[in-house]
């Protein structure tokens, strides 16, 4: 029997293809208002479907929706963290995240650090730890609470550390208050984010507070100070680099050695060769690693 002639065709317009297209047409839309200077910033509506757009399954859109959204800037921020508080769909609270680490507003500290130590994703979580990274100074004070507290495991620990070592400068007066705190993990942390310091600024005054750290009774801030030593590349601290060489602690024998050689002084030369012997093989090894780099690095200067 033919079919009636009167019966509907059946419709082929994909529901998914159709919100691609209207992503498409808004982003581009707003875009165009963005570069003519016309859009509105207080329209509400909009920035919510701007904030659902970053739900979209292609990257690249998900990707010009954040970029969008940061160029709003903090007009923005309201709706983003409703999105990262309270959104269903985890990719939106993702890309929440993601975009509040390019607008830097502090008044969303609160919202990305409830995120950070409760959201049920770690994309989720390591993104707000990041985007309070860039926020810069508003976070510290959060940042230190998570590190001197009890109830937080290690690897919440270890992103609040990083987010401090990234703020770097900027965090410093806090650091610098912070040094003696009774939190093992709070100074380990803060010796960390000093040797950035001293890297961004050549700072003398964190170089001089590692420098000390070189003789703290933890054997953990030694190793830490000892290595970010290294890394700062700072010549007033090789003879106390030499004197940690024969530290009690291996880890920090083991730094201090590390650290000589990247800073390349022939001063170490002499108390490097003295190891050479050592009943500890690690200690042999590195030490031979170092001298390496030593006469390396002088060979070059003579040049």
């Amino acid at each position: 029997m033919s079919q009636s002639l009167n019966s509907e065709a059946p419709t082929t317009e994909d529901p998914i293809l159709q919100v691609q297209a209207e992503n498409d047409a808004l982003v581009q839309r707003v875009n165009e208002q963005i570069t003519l200077e016309t859009f509105d910033a207080t329209d509400k509506t909009v920035l919510k479907q701007l904030v659902e757009g970053l739900g979209d399954p292609r990257g690249l859109v998900r990707l010009r929706f954040a970029e969008t959204l940061g160029e709003i800037g903090e007009p923005a921020t309201p709706f983003l963290v409703e999105a990262l508080a309270n959104h269903s769909n985890v990719v939106v609270r993702r890309a929440a995240a993601k975009t509040l680490t390019i607008i830097s507003d502090p008044r969303a500290v609160p919202n990305l650090l409830h995120a950070f130590l409760n959201d049920e994703d770690t994309v989720v979580r390591s993104s707000a730890a990041g985007a309070l990274a860039r926020t810069g100074e508003a976070s510290v004070p959060a940042l230190l609470e998570i590190l001197a507290s009890d109830k937080h495991p290690q690897d919440i620990k270890g992103h609040a550390a990083w987010a401090l070592a990234f703020i770097g400068s900027e965090a410093a007066d806090h650091l610098y208050k912070a040094l003696n705190a009774a939190s093992l993990d709070v100074r380990c942390a803060v010796i960390g984010a000093l040797g950035h310091v001293a890297q961004e600024q050549s700072d003398e005054k964190s170089c001089n507070l590692l420098v000390s750290a070189l003789t703290d009774p933890e054997a953990l801030i030694r190793t830490e100070a000892a290595a970010a030593l290294g890394q700062v590349n700072y010549p007033p601290s090789v003879p106390h680099l030499i004197l940690a060489i024969h530290d009690t602690d291996l880890d920090v024998r083991k730094a201090a050695i590390n650290s000589l050689g990247k800073i390349g002084d022939r001063a170490a030369l002499e108390p490097l060769q003295a190891l050479l012997n050592d009943e500890q093989e690690v200690v042999r090894v590195l030490t031979k690693l170092a001298i390496a780099q030593i006469e390396r690095q002088s060979n070059e200067d003579d040049w």
